[in-house]
């Protein structure tokens, strides 16, 4: 079979066997014809080919390009599972990342809105004009269910009303690898949600009542939609950050963990299955704590 098929065939069981999401066979499938393109370029023409100095070489390659540590580990992820797979169909040789640990340059810690920020997003009063106040409702009610329940760009856009309990203040939503969370639903956005059904009959078209958040022409919202939408609503009104849903999923985390400092119910909510992506906030909840002390402590204030 061919670089091609072999990729393909992983990829129709990851759908298939382990009822892996559409976004994540998407990445998969970025991330290995990424590897299929450094073979190309290094007269690599087989799986077995693909030795540890060439694993080195191909991660300094992505390296200079300037991605992440993240975005690094998750396509060595991604060919660690795929070589895994492959390992089982058919004789690959040496599992080229087996045992392999990437050198760490840093942890790059996620960025978050302080509240006063969150309070000018969420709190500025509605426009005027009739259509943009019309869209005002369904954005308001998406940024205060991000921010209420931390979820994911594509949990919220693929939300149903029956997700939704509004009475119970509860949403039920299905994360990675089709784990299904219920999180509770604050009064803002509870508040801001019943205000959106009211407006939502004008979207809705034969075919896309089940949906909860709906464009004007009233197909499912889309997530590049909705990222869209969030670009607009903090432009509108004045906010000097880029806005963005996972920002918002962050502060959630990291706002939940200044208050509570229970780290197991942050995860939970969240939805890792690993403690260690939720311990990241705890970093944040460090510098935060060593910004009052500095302003706040006589002996650790700068002298003039």
């Amino acid at each position: 079979m061919s670089f091609a098929e072999d990729i393909a065939a992983f990829l129709s069981y990851l759908s298939s066997q382990r009822l892996a999401s559409p976004h994540t066979t998407k990445a998969y499938a970025r991330d290995l014809n990424a590897l299929v393109e450094f073979f190309a370029n290094h007269g690599v023409s087989n799986w077995r080919d693909f030795t540890r100095p060439l694993l080195e070489a191909w991660i300094g390659e992505c390296r200079d390009r300037d991605l992440s540590t993240r975005s690094i580990a998750r396509q060595l992820s991604a060919v660690r599972r795929f070589y895994d797979h492959l390992s089982r169909t058919q004789e690959v040789g040496e599992h080229p990342t087996r045992g392999y640990q990437m050198k760490q340059r840093g942890v790059a810690l996620p960025q978050v809105l302080d509240v006063d920020h969150i309070q000018q997003l969420l709190d500025a009063p509605p426009p005027s004009e009739e259509k943009a106040l019309i869209l005002w409702h369904r954005d308001k009610a998406m940024l205060e269910l991000f921010y209420s329940s931390g979820l994911r760009l594509a949990e919220l856009s693929q939300l149903k009303l029956s997700d939704i309990d509004l009475s119970a203040g509860l949403v039920t939503v299905v994360g990675k690898g089709r784990k299904v969370r219920v999180l509770p639903v604050g009064k803002m956005a509870r508040e801001a949600i019943l205000m959106w059904l009211g407006t939502r009959p004008k979207f809705v078209r034969v075919g896309t009542e089940s949906w909860l958040f709906l464009s004007q022409r009233g197909d499912r919202l889309t997530e590049r939609s909705i990222q869209a939408r969030l670009v607009h609503q903090a432009k509108r009104v004045g906010l000097d950050r880029r806005l963005y849903p996972h920002l918002l999923r962050h502060s959630f985390a990291s706002h939940l963990l200044e208050s509570s400092h229970d780290l197991r119910a942050v995860q939970e909510l969240l939805g890792h299955s690993d403690i260690r992506a939720t311990q990241i906030y705890t970093h944040l909840d460090f510098q935060h704590l060593a910004a009052v002390y500095d302003q706040a402590h006589p002996r650790a204030k700068t002298k003039p």
